[in-house]
């Protein structure tokens, strides 16, 4: 009798362990940023632009606020102001990183168990401008610890995306215009 509930457990354990590793991923031509520094990286950064997708269509004053949790995961707070619902959202999720706490390798869960990659592809000297590949071409952001951001550093970035083989025509400026 013990035997015939041996195979259901090790299916159900093969299917949590997929689902607890998967996500992390990173577009083909797109490289992570190599010694990269969490705690400079932590703080509130305003969403520029980004590929449009399900959970932020309709979002303007888009943010994110990143903080360390107690068991060394980050916590991601993003915020965006629904134009056509008239309200705030916010999603509450965590990040970890994928291999090395200096490469900008992470992957995101907003979800339980499942994850998709974030992947801080650049990021200025200062930490005040970062491009973000998310883990296909389908999402990208371009954020900014300012409302703004340098018509240099909005050039460097596209480059770089189209490099990697982003559609950057696709990209929504994500207008910033109330205080969230």
């Amino acid at each position: 009798m013990k035997n015939r509930y041996i195979f259901p457990v090790l299916i159900g354990a093969g299917i949590l362990f997929a689902l607890s590793s998967c996500g992390g991923g990173i577009p083909g031509k797109a490289t992570a940023v190599n010694n990269f520094d969490s705690t400079k990286y932590l703080g509130k950064w305003y969403e520029i632009a980004r590929l449009d997708h399900k959970w932020e269509r309709d979002l303007n004053n888009v943010t994110a606020e990143y903080s360390l949790n107690d068991d060394k995961t980050i916590k991601v707070d993003n915020k965006g102001y629904n134009v056509q619902k008239d309200k705030w959202e916010q999603s509450i999720g965590k990040a970890k990183f994928v291999e090395k706490e200096n490469i900008g390798m992470l992957k995101v869960s907003f979800f339980g168990p499942f994850y998709s990659g974030y992947n801080v592809v650049s990021i200025d000297p200062d930490y005040k401008y970062a491009l973000v590949a998310g883990e296909s071409l389908k999402y990208m952001w371009i954020l900014s610890r300012e409302k703004t951001i340098p018509e240099n550093v909005k050039t460097e970035f596209l480059k770089k995306a189209q490099e990697i083989g982003y559609k950057t025509s696709d990209l929504v400026w994500v207008k910033q215009d109330k205080t969230n």
